[in-house]
């Protein structure tokens, strides 16, 4: 029988996806709520959009 306290002990985490972690992370993105945000700004201000 698998004992998977045991086996957790000796989980390491897969280099390629601690780096991968990291740069997903480390990037600035935009999302659809900053988008809408400056959709809003914009409307406010009466400037249209492009």
């Amino acid at each position: 029988m698998i004992d998977y306290e045991e086996e957790l002990k000796k989980f390491e985490p897969c280099l390629d996806v601690t780096d991968a972690e990291s740069a997903i992370y480390d990037r600035e993105l935009t999302d659809i709520l900053d988008i809408l945000q400056e959709m809003l700004r914009e409307a406010k201000s009466g400037r249209r959009m492009k």
